[in-house]
């Protein structure tokens, strides 16, 4: 791996550092519809470096740690971690996540320079299932009961400001259920 230090992170470079946000909201299944849990998160971002894959493809890396704790009882209901990665000669973002459900996403999308109307920078990934590229894999309890079917995230990053909507499908409870998360967090 690169030294960070030397590396072009390109549109992964505003993610780098500690963000936290106190607004979030967590839209969940349960068994009656649906429950809404406000919530408050750190995330951090530190640079990984570059990598090589198979000789020929040059990936940049960001790894990260999301916390996040519900307001109602300050305990901790989502830990998250992975890397996001740019391949500049492809334009694409990739966003690798495990989550301790024993569910995992490699989520990927195509970046041309995208920024906001305040010129914050514009990344969106979504994986499938069923998607040949950008994939999902769950144990078999979770495919059964609580069963991940798609994955969205989009963040728009920049001047000290991190927003996020986040929508995982989820078939559970006899139904298909967006599960929604999104909130804005600032440099910290």
């Amino acid at each position: 791996m690169g030294k960070s230090a030397d590396i072009d992170f390109g549109p992964l470079s505003e993610l780098i550092g500690t963000w936290k946000g106190q607004d979030g909201v967590d839209i969940a299944p349960d068994p009656d519809g649906k429950e809404t849990n406000p919530y408050y998160e750190e995330i951090a971002f530190s640079p990984v470096g570059g990598v090589t894959n198979a000789e020929s493809q040059k990936l940049v890396t960001v790894h990260y740690r999301q916390t996040v704790k519900r307001k109602s009882d300050d305990e901790v209901f989502h830990d998250e971690t992975g890397y996001w990665m740019w391949d500049s000669d492809a334009n694409t973002v990739m966003h690798s996540l495990v989550i301790p459900r024993a569910v995992c996403v490699l989520a990927g999308g195509q970046y041309n320079g995208e920024k906001s109307e305040d010129g914050r920078v514009v990344l969106s990934v979504a994986a499938g299932i069923d998607d040949k590229d950008w994939g999902i894999v769950q144990s078999p309890f979770m495919l059964e009961k609580a069963r991940t079917t798609a994955f969205k995230h989009d963040i728009i990053v920049g001047n000290g400001k991190l927003t996020y909507s986040e929508t995982t499908t989820v078939d559970i409870y006899g139904k298909i259920f967006e599960h929604t998360d999104g909130n804005e967090l600032v440099a910290g």
